[in-house]
């Protein structure tokens, strides 16, 4: 019997939410039969375009589609240079695609060739934010009203910056000030941060007492001795886990903050390479592993890592923004279900737009993500309600962090 080859390779990008996804469509030699994968870098997205294009696509055709892994291997290694965030976002979308064909051909899930479910649905956390405890607390409790348990609340956004569309920062310290000519940039004061962030948690476990379990993205705003200094501050508060503490240049103070700290740490969302994670799994330094599919190379390395954290008691929270694509919330719902160490998914949800792109995409009910039954991810991809939304190449401005002298910091 002949195998099952790639016929083509296609990039799809769409922004049927105003981010860009980007999605890959791998077409078969059996007619009819194609894959979807997410491939999603959404600041750079033209660029994983042409690499899928011009380099990545070529090289696949005339593949098996069985043959996952040696696909897997061949394509981080074809251009010699590898682990960076660009290819390994074009790989994903290939691997997650031919993950999709295989549960098709097998007609069963993909949770289902791995092993089957540990569990029947997701638990998912949402975001509440706003201007001051109160408007924060009034999100949580709506939240809450949905059928939602855990909630990540963030005051005033990563940092709690304060920046107008025009004019000058307004700082929350009005001792605070940037120096005559300094640069434009979303300015942020990590000092003032740190210490609102305290008063924000103290503020919702009064109001809502322990039922609910809370989270916060430090989103890396700070440096080592005041990451250690919030995880101190903030054990008290119970939270379900404090996330991207530090930047991925600055992972070994983990172990510090881990003795300094029994706040659990959640962290992986920059991580590209393997040598980033390994180490914080081998020391138990962190609690949640976080990272964006797409941008460690897809489903294929997401399986691997989750299979050895587990053996070291550290369970999954893969990375669910917006910037994934319901394509890419399929793949992390179905590891969810599968992974015994599963821990909690991100979760931001989607408009009707995303619903008519994308039929199929996972739902929530009462605080829980649902995969659906049907084979391989479940989910397909409407072109032409995808062509509605196109993408136009743009810098994005939010990832400029500046502290109060005008420094150019880790976003």
């Amino acid at each position: 019997m002949n195998p099952v080859t790639i016929r083509a390779v296609r990039p799809i990008l769409t922004a049927p939410e105003g981010i860009a996804l980007i999605v890959v469509k791998v077409e078969t030699s059996e007619p009819g039969l194609y894959g979807l994968g997410c491939a999603t870098f959404t600041q750079r997205a033209t660029a994983v375009r042409t690499v899928i294009d011009d380099y990545l696509g070529p090289w696949a055709i005339g593949k098996n589609v069985d043959r996952i892994e040696e696909v897997w291997q061949s394509a981080m290694v074809s251009g010699y240079w590898r682990n960076g965030p660009v290819l390994n976002a074009a790989v994903s979308g290939l691997d997650m695609a031919l993950w999709d064909i295989q549960g098709k051909r097998a007609g069963m899930p993909c949770y289902q060739l791995w092993g089957g479910k540990s569990r029947e649905a997701a638990a998912v956390y949402r975001h509440a934010d706003g201007r001051d405890p109160e408007e924060i607390g009034d999100r949580v409790a709506a939240y809450l009203e949905a059928g939602y348990r855990y909630v990540r609340c963030q005051w005033g956004g990563y940092g709690g910056m304060v920046n107008p569309p025009q004019g000058e920062p307004q700082f929350v310290n009005p001792r605070v000030r940037r120096p005559q000519g300094a640069l434009a940039g979303t300015y942020y004061d990590p000092a003032t941060y740190r210490r609102r962030i305290v008063v924000l948690f103290e503020q919702l476990r009064n109001r809502f007492g322990t039922e609910v379990e809370f989270l916060h993205d430090v989103h890396e705003r700070l440096t080592p001795a005041e990451a250690m200094q919030l995880a101190k501050a903030v054990e008290a508060f119970d939270l379900f886990f404090l996330e991207d503490l530090l930047p991925p240049e600055q992972v070994a103070w983990f172990a510090r903050v881990r003795q300094a700290s029994a706040v659990p740490l959640a962290m992986g969302e920059l991580f590209t390479h393997p040598l980033e994670w390994m180490p914080l799994i081998e020391q138990r330094a962190i609690d949640f592993l976080r990272m964006h599919l797409s941008q460690m190379g897809g489903v294929t390395p997401g399986l691997k890592v989750a299979r050895v954290a587990e053996a070291f008691g550290i369970r999954t929270a893969w990375h669910g923004p917006g910037d994934v694509s319901p394509v890419g919330h399929a793949a992390n719902v179905h590891l969810d279900v599968h992974c015994p160490n599963f821990g909690i998914q991100e979760w931001s949800g989607w408009s009707e737009r995303s619903q008519a792109v994308f039929p199929g995409a996972p739902e929530v009910r009462d605080g829980y993500v649902y995969p659906n039954d049907r084979p391989g991810w479940g989910v397909d991809l409407d072109e032409g309600e995808a062509a509605r939304y196109p993408v136009k190449a743009q810098n994005p401005t939010w990832t400029l962090a500046r502290t109060p002298d005008g420094t150019s910091v880790r976003p």
